[in-house]
């Protein structure tokens, strides 16, 4: 993991995806890739008109401008390597175009106050799409403890497989690493296996069982995440089908829509 993708553009979670996205370059000794989108205003067409749309996007592309010229300054005082790449489009086709060789996009994982696109969606979109690990951050976080406690969502399926293999560079640099088994009938294989395939990285995890007790799987993996035990989730894009609705249903929806700590999400 040392190419990192990060959305730019201004709005109210741009702060918390730049720090985290600069924690992680960092622990990684990574690169960092600055993606500024200007968005393409989707209701032109819509009663704006052609012109008036024109108009829009001008708009949009001058605050990125200052955007960047406020940006810039920061990178530079880093001490992370980055390159700043400029498009105009919606932002989800510019991740996806731009992500061929990142190792990790980092994205918000919902924004009350920017609606358009809703990021839920993106950041589900994003990780079936672009076959690319997803690190999803509230709005709220001031940066990314990579030495941190890592928490694992283990059901043994494809999705948290793909997740925990992709977690694997973060997680050797965590503090401590927490399996967590939600018993809700569904586990494939055991988080013994996961926790054994860890060790050989030099890993050493811990396994946690959680019963439901009436509660859905969702619920129960939320009130470990906001157990303020953990900086971060690793987890797979739950779900049996292949299509994006699908894994945007349940868990998921409810960790992108709730968790107060980062999400790494793969699929």
């Amino acid at each position: 993991m040392k190419n990192i993708l990060l959305l730019i553009h201004d709005d109210s979670g741009q702060e918390a995806r730049l720090q985290a996205a600069l924690d992680v370059t960092r622990a990684v000794n990574g690169h960092l890739t600055c993606l500024d989108v200007s968005v393409v205003v989707p209701m032109v067409g819509a009663g704006v008109g052609v012109s008036g749309g024109a108009v829009l996007i001008e708009l949009e592309r001058e605050n990125e401008t200052d955007n960047r010229a406020r940006t810039y300054p920061r990178l530079e005082k880093e001490d992370v390597s980055w390159s700043w790449i400029d498009t105009t489009n919606y932002i989800e086709p510019a991740l996806e175009e731009a992500c061929g060789l990142a190792d990790l996009i980092v994205v918000n994982r919902q924004l009350d106050s920017f609606p358009l696109p809703d990021m839920r969606t993106l950041a589900a979109g994003l990780v079936v799409k672009s076959g690319k690990p997803i690190l999803a951050v509230p709005e709220t976080v001031t940066g990314f403890n990579a030495n941190g406690n890592a928490l694992v969502a283990w059901d043994g399926s494809r999705e948290a497989s793909v997740a925990l293999t992709a977690a694997v560079p973060l997680l050797q640099l965590a503090g401590s690493v927490t399996i967590v088994e939600v018993e809700d009938g569904s586990v494939k294989t055991g988080a013994e296996e996961a926790a054994a395939y860890l060790s050989r990285y030099g890993i050493h995890s811990m396994i946690v069982r959680a019963a439901t007790y009436g509660d859905d799987t969702g619920t129960v993996l939320l009130a470990k995440a906001n157990s303020e035990k953990f900086d971060y989730l690793v987890m797979g894009g739950f779900g049996h089908s292949r299509f994006v609705e699908a894994l945007f249903g349940g868990v998921t929806r409810k960790i992108l829509s709730e968790s107060a700590i980062p999400v790494l999400l793969a699929h």
